[in-house]
């Protein structure tokens, strides 16, 4: 196995030359686990092949990445025409929505799974590559029935995509965290430093785009260094980022969900930065989620988790108008962001337990976005 880190000058689209990091796990860092299951999916070749095995759903190419690599976008069910006459902010300031997009009981919901932007993170990849075969062949990749789910998939335009950063994902050189120390995720996730320190989450956030001292450009960034959960939303630095929000505006989900991973129980964090009303709806749907955990015997906050609701931040900015709060403004839904266990020694969530983890927040959403429709007419 090759333990060296190999260094190399990239041009990236007329941005100036800069050293970035090739990544192979570096001397005295763990191995790639070899015993990852067959159904725990997330290279960008699973990616592919799962793509390119779509038969009941439609595929499009959204972007191509600052490494000129393909973001897929697949779509299941038919599209409702919203009959738009103006963007959402003109829309709302006319006091009504609608004028940006119809949406009564006789139109479908509509939800956007997308896949992680941050390319460590691949139990979302995982999940999301269960998902597409669950909606064409009624079972995941373990072979397990899940046609109820299918079923329910079939009401809704979904839209899912499953890798929104391929250019870290291919930089990352673990396909799975489970049993790794976290620092391991930490170095390969945010990257390091010319001197070979850790950038660290929340740090990591500090320099963007993460270019100069860079030893390891971390899997959070794509080749340019742009953190996409971090864009400048009002003039997007990266092709990806505005695919997404594009996305968004033109397909009016009632619910976004920004798929992420952390050393942690699975939780929802909410979205600072939308009206009181969305946040009460996050709220309510992140209590009811964490109780699908508890019912499943799966990890989870404690039972009394809720989310704060309806408050503002009393400090100084601390809370960032980030990549769900753009999607919110930009087309109105329920964004949020969703963070799942890595499996690492600190969490020890199993490969079983994580793939479980993904496919409930799933359904809650769909059964979330059913119960409690977005209507404006």
């Amino acid at each position: 196995m090759k333990v060296a880190l190999t260094l190399s000058i990239v041009l990236f689209f007329g941005v100036s030359q800069y050293l970035i990091a090739q990544v192979i796990p570096e001397k005295g860092d763990p191995p790639p686990p070899e015993n990852i299951p067959a159904y725990y999916k997330s290279t960008l070749e699973e990616i592919s092949e799962q793509v390119k095995s779509v038969k009941k759903g439609t595929v499009a190419h959204i972007a191509t990445s600052a490494g000129g690599r393909p973001v897929y976008a697949v779509y299941y069910g038919e599209k409702d025409d919203f009959q738009s006459q103006a963007n959402y902010n003109s829309a709302v300031a006319a006091r009504n929505p609608a004028f940006f997009a119809k949406k009564s009981t006789a139109t479908k919901p509509v939800v956007f799974l997308l896949g992680p932007v941050h390319g460590q993170e691949v139990e979302g990849m995982a999940g999301l590559l269960n998902l597409l075969q669950i909606a064409e062949t009624g079972k995941d990749h373990r072979g397990r029935d899940f046609t109820d789910l299918q079923e329910l998939m079939s009401k809704f335009r979904l839209i899912i995509v499953p890798l929104a950063n391929p250019d870290g994902r291919a930089r990352n050189p673990y396909d799975s965290y489970v049993g790794l120390p976290v620092e391991v995720m930490t170095k390969y996730g945010q990257g390091t430093k010319q001197d070979g320190t850790l950038w660290r989450w929340p740090h990591a956030k500090s320099l963007h785009p993460m270019r100069g001292n860079v030893g390891i450009l971390g899997a959070y960034f794509n080749d340019d260094g742009i953190n996409m959960m971090h864009d400048d939303f009002f003039d997007p630095m990266a092709k990806e980022t505005k695919a997404i929000m594009d996305l968004a505006k033109e397909e009016v989900p009632d619910i976004t969900v920004s798929l992420h991973s952390c050393e942690c129980m699975p939780f929802v964090i909410q979205n600072a930065h939308v009206p009181r009303f969305m946040k009460d709806r996050i709220a309510d749907f992140a209590q009811q989620l964490n109780e699908s955990f508890i019912r499943e015997n799966l990890p989870h906050r404690k039972g009394d988790y809720s989310l704060a609701r309806g408050q503002d931040d009393p400090d100084t900015p601390k809370a960032a108008f980030n990549l769900v709060s753009a999607l919110h403004h930009a087309s109105g839904t329920m964004s949020f962001t969703f963070e799942s266990p890595h499996g690492t020694l600190d969490d020890g969530a199993t490969h079983e337990e994580i793939l479980d983890i993904q496919l409930t927040l799933y359904r809650s959403i769909l059964e979330y976005a059913l119960e409690n429709r977005l209507v404006w007419d």
